[in-house]
């Protein structure tokens, strides 16, 4: 049961994955005069939620949106912030193209270091570097409505994922892509859990999503099993609900993955009930 429900995720990282490389070679394509059949031909900027994030400010001032930044992201920022307030980051955890890339060479770091896998840095310093991810988004934000222009293209290692063929990518931000890989040898999710805005603003939803994971202290064997397969490293074993802004909704952590006692850690509703 625990393995159909993982393949589930992976099957949907996969998907999602397959499907912005396949949009971006097309892209580049289209350019050239040709083009893979049903398959889109938009832009990656078009396809991001975080587009819309910062050009609020210019949407409410001017009513025009910061230059290759689409009505799309606006709707697909909407869309994210819904589904974060039910679920939280589900975008983070299930969908990001991004984060499935970072997953994924970190499989290769778990065969190498094994234990050692993500348990790297200390926790007295993780807990605090966690916090960048905030001071990127503002920095991102300001740079942005100052500058009136799309800032964050020059260092988004995603972009640069999905864009290096062409002459469009920054140096600094296949830098940090570089960087970012040889991390996730070593860490899980580096990019998502330490310098991530999106996820810095997904992650606030945390505080307040409708169903939140949350985990039973009467069935809890305290095996922490919860806490060695959350892959940003919070403590589910010593919380009744997981209010952590680092969680990405991953749903590694429960009786459905990981937990092995049934109904301990799971996905549920904070509005009573009533028969």
């Amino acid at each position: 049961m625990h393995k159909k429900k993982i393949h589930i995720r992976t099957l949907i990282q996969i998907f999602f994955f397959i499907l912005i490389l396949l949009i971006s070679i097309n892209k580049t394509l289209s350019e050239k005069g040709i083009s893979i059949p049903y398959i889109p031909t938009a832009s990656l900027h078009a396809l991001c939620p975080f587009g819309g994030v910062v050009t609020i400010y210019q949407y409410l001032t001017t009513g025009t949106f910061i230059q290759k930044i689409h009505e799309s992201s606006f709707v697909l920022m909407i869309i994210g912030f819904i589904i974060a307030i039910l679920f939280g980051p589900l975008f983070c955890g299930w969908i990001c193209p991004f984060g499935t890339f970072q997953e994924f060479i970190g499989k290769l770091g778990k065969k190498i270091f094994k234990k050692r896998f993500n348990n790297f840095v200390p926790y007295k310093y993780d807990k605090y570097l966690r916090y960048l991810r905030y001071f990127v988004f503002a920095w991102v934000l300001y740079a942005t409505i100052v500058a009136g222009k799309l800032i964050f293209q020059d260092v988004d290692p995603y972009y640069a994922l999905f864009n290096f063929w062409n002459g469009e990518i920054a140096v600094g931000s296949i830098v940090i892509l570089f960087i970012t890989i040889i991390l996730s040898l070593f860490i899980e999710r580096p990019w998502c859990k330490y310098l991530c805005p999106y996820g810095a603003v997904l992650g606030i939803f945390n505080l307040i999503r409708i169903f939140p994971i949350k985990r039973n202290n009467k069935t809890c064997i305290n095996c922490k099993m919860c806490d060695r397969n959350c892959p940003m490293n919070i403590k589910v074993s010593e919380k009744t609900i997981i209010r952590d802004h680092q969680c990405i909704s991953c749903l590694k952590c429960t009786s459905e993955y990981s937990c092995p006692i049934n109904n301990t850690v799971t996905i549920e509703s904070i509005i009573p009930y009533k028969s």
